[in-house]
């Protein structure tokens, strides 16, 4: 059983291979890179749990790879190795988030030391492996995306912890899928998961549902009324679409946080909750404090940690995954005898823009199992579904550029690391598309079945 997987990069080769062979031999798993650039190609191909790498490379020195990463994959503890250290580096090293910072030559026991100790800090906990409900709270949020990754590991730590968590993303990115993952990882599994749009309820309605009502508070409560934070007492309230709420209530929900108690609607007494508050937003919650539409106080109340949900275009290799997924649901759910997508078909969905996210794709998938009178469904249906939706599909030469590597990522992972099938979906011919992948420093032998994982010297 391995420990996990490390990112080696180095210019010297003789101790990449010395790194390399020692990690193997303590159980870990190894991928090596050369330099700094090739390492975030690394990174974009693989998810490695620890980083180590030389300061001084061409091209990419060590600090501006660590800047890199800390951008896009903020929790990945990284090591840096130099024979040129100084406390100059070592305090830049320092700010920039650096896990541990080594001059050459190292003590070996030392980085062995440091790298058991990079992989306790990030290891999931038992409530992480086995929910409430017998499987993984993470089951099902499916990716193969490092941005998404780097963002579950987040979220790992911060339901291990009882701090408000705040999830912005675009709609339809699976925001409420995120908040039931990390209650059901936290310590209040075993209590209830209530949530509540707040952009769907007038005023007036809000304040019931969220704080309850007396008997006669207001025309139409016949009855006393449980609020929601009573209902999610010793559990997780989830607050969808929160940069909705009028400014008037917000104050009302800032007291309930602060003084954990509600008073509902025709009371004059206030009621004891313990509850964990998740909250949502498309919005950007900054902008709407600068124009003076959500309170401040509310604000750094509601978003001490704030996770950034990628939208479905940041993460095209999930694109096949997802789909495949969907179409097992909507088959079943109709009863169809669908049971695959053409190559053609799956490029037209790795290409299209999804301003719907991960939604708008589920019911694209769904349009088409419903229409297909054949067990694969063809480009036409995607087409006509994705135009019915949201205009014209990107053809495939747009996709070169900022999209270029993933693309190539994604379709080596559909052909399994076959060159001449890519190749051939790409529409070009095998030169040019090795030309493509060197560039990109992608391995065909990284995407084959069951060495995805295997260590290289």
């Amino acid at each position: 059983m391995n420990k996990g997987k490390i990112l080696l990069v180095d210019d010297d080769a003789d101790l990449l291979r010395l790194l390399s062979l020692r990690m193997k031999n303590a159980g870990y798993l190894v991928s090596v890179a050369t330099n700094g650039s090739e390492a975030l190609s690394k990174l974009a191909v693989e998810h490695p749990s620890l980083v180590i790498t030389d300061l001084k490379m061409d091209e990419m020195d060590g600090m501006a790879l660590l800047d890199a990463i800390r951008r896009d994959y903020p929790t990945l503890p990284v090591i840096i190795l130099t024979a040129h250290g100084s406390i100059p580096d070592a305090l830049l090293a320092a700010n920039q988030g650096v896990f541990a910072f080594l001059t050459k030559p190292f003590d070996g026991k030392e980085l062995m030391a440091e790298v058991e100790r990079a992989f306790q800090l990030t290891a999931p906990n038992q409530s992480d492996k086995i929910g409430s409900k017998g499987t993984s709270p993470w089951s099902r949020i499916l990716t193969r995306s490092p941005k998404m990754q780097s963002l579950l590991d987040q979220a790992r730590l911060v339901a291990a912890a009882d701090a408000s968590v705040f999830i912005h993303g675009a709609s339809g990115t699976g925001k409420e899928l995120l908040a039931q993952a990390i209650h059901q990882a936290s310590s209040r599994r075993d209590r209830p998961f209530v949530a509540v749009n707040c952009g769907a309820f007038p005023e007036q309605l809000l304040e019931s549902e969220l704080f309850g009502h007396r008997k006669g508070a207001f025309t139409g409560a016949a009855s006393n009324h449980e609020g929601l934070f009573q209902a999610a007492d010793g559990g997780t309230l989830f607050l969808d679409e929160i940069g909705d709420m009028p400014l008037s209530l917000q104050v009302k929900l800032l007291r309930a946080l602060q003084e954990r108690q509600v008073r509902p609607v025709g009371a004059t007494e206030t009621i004891p909750v313990d509850v964990r508050v998740l909250s949502a937003s498309h919005r950007d919650l900054e902008r709407e404090m600068a124009e003076r539409r959500f309170r401040d106080d509310l604000y750094y109340r509601l978003c001490v940690v704030t996770l950034e949900l990628p939208s479905l275009a940041e993460r095209p290799e999930d694109i096949p995954l997802l789909a495949e997924h969907f179409l097992r649901e909507a088959a079943q759910r109709n009863r169809k005898d669908v049971r695959g997508i053409a190559p053609e078909a799956m490029e037209l969905l790795v290409s299209a823009p999804w301003p719907g996210n991960v939604r708008q794709l589920a019911n694209v998938i769904e349009q088409a199992v419903v229409l297909s009178t054949t067990p694969r469904i063809g480009a036409p249906l995607i087409r006509h579904a994705l135009r019915d939706r949201e205009g014209e599909v990107m053809p495939l030469a747009d996709a070169k550029g900022r999209f270029e590597m993933n693309y190539l990522i994604q379709i080596m992972r559909m052909t399994r690391g076959n060159v001449s099938q890519a190749a051939q979906l790409a529409q070009r011919n095998r030169t040019e598309f090795y030309r493509l992948l060197r560039r990109y420093h992608l391995d065909p032998a990284s995407f084959k079945e069951g060495e995805s994982d295997a260590a290289e010297d």
